[in-house]
């Protein structure tokens, strides 16, 4: 059984991980300024504690299908910066489409990683709804689990993923970053509900609300549900609320965010928050954050070295590995 206490050893993993999300996040994104990558980048900044604390909680054998600002989950599975900048540089070395593709379209099912992001979002959810029916017909104790945002609870992919789990008492987590804005749309004009977490309530499944920017909170509240989902129990809705810091990609300048919003939200910062608590702990100073930052700044000069070194792929091999 997954422990929901963390070690000092994992909050300084998940502090790593954190900054490393975000890091490789800002360079990509200077690298798209520079028309350096092909297509867009979509970044989750603000909301790092979410993909890294949830799929922390996840066994070995379990799988995750993350979507573009769940870069935590690639990068706590195994995925390298050298891969995350081959696709995005479109390179013949990424790992899953090898150049014919962008952004975190990435999927590695040894890793645990499934079929790619699914640019229409909510595809997701019966993705993973489909792996945790598999495992439960084959008499596997894994569980599977999909991230997506709150504007994806009004479409239709999300209720019949969900709907079909529950009815069916599947091993499956569903984690909701609620960031507060559907692209440009804010949550008072997509719902009436307060919490998103009581959508659960329709489907006979437990919903929780959790604050998305304390890593250690998701990841007790993810840990319980995976423990939940693996005991046969079915599906649990987790709704992590945060705050999207930055537009929907970078071609979004993101003017109807509220000023005072993105001010009090910048303060719940969720890195600099454990960064905090584990100065208060000893675990954390000057000196080793210094050699955290160094440690990230080469993994990513290294990475972007590594792509830009990599092939394009040849014209002729356009349609290799396409079709059945």
């Amino acid at each position: 059984m997954q422990e929901t206490q963390l070690a000092p050893a994992d909050l300084l993993t998940l502090y790593r991980t954190m900054r490393r999300m975000r890091a490789i996040e800002d360079k990509a994104t200077e690298l798209y300024h520079e028309k350096r990558t092909v297509g867009r980048i979509y970044t989750g900044t603000g909301q790092e504690a979410i993909s890294v604390g949830a799929t922390y909680a996840l066994g070995a054998d379990d799988v995750v299908a993350p979507i573009y600002r769940d870069m935590g989950a690639h990068l706590v599975r195994g995925i390298t910066a050298r891969e995350i900048f081959a696709q995005y540089m479109g390179r013949v070395t990424a790992s899953s489409n090898h150049g014919k593709d962008s952004g975190l379209h990435l999927s590695d099912i040894a890793r645990g990683v499934t079929v790619s992001m699914i640019s229409n979002l909510t595809p997701s959810i019966p993705v993973a709804t489909g792996c945790a029916l598999a495992f439960k017909l084959r008499g596997e104790p894994r569980v599977a689990m999909t991230f997506f945002g709150d504007g994806s609870t009004s479409t239709g992919h999300f209720h019949e993923g969900v709907n079909f789990a529950a009815a069916q008492r599947l091993p499956v987590v569903f984690v909701c970053s609620n960031n507060q804005w559907a692209l440009s749309t804010p949550n008072r004009k997509q719902f009436a509900l307060e919490k998103l977490a009581d959508r659960a309530l329709g489907y006979g499944i437990p919903g929780v609300r959790v604050d998305g920017n304390d890593v250690e909170a998701v990841f007790a509240a993810t840990c319980e549900a995976v423990q939940r989902a693996r005991r046969g129990d079915g599906p649990t809705f987790i709704e992590a609320l945060t705050m999207r810091m930055r537009g929907h990609s970078v071609t979004d300048t993101a003017q109807y965010l509220p000023q005072e919003m993105v001010d009090e939200w910048a303060k719940k910062d969720p890195i600099d928050r454990l960064g905090g608590k584990l100065r208060e702990m000893g675990l954390l100073d000057d000196e080793i954050d210094g050699k955290i930052s160094a440690e990230i700044a080469q993994e990513l000069d290294d990475a972007v070295s590594y792509a830009e070194n990599a092939p394009i792929l040849p014209a002729e091999e356009a349609l290799t590995h396409v079709y059945a």
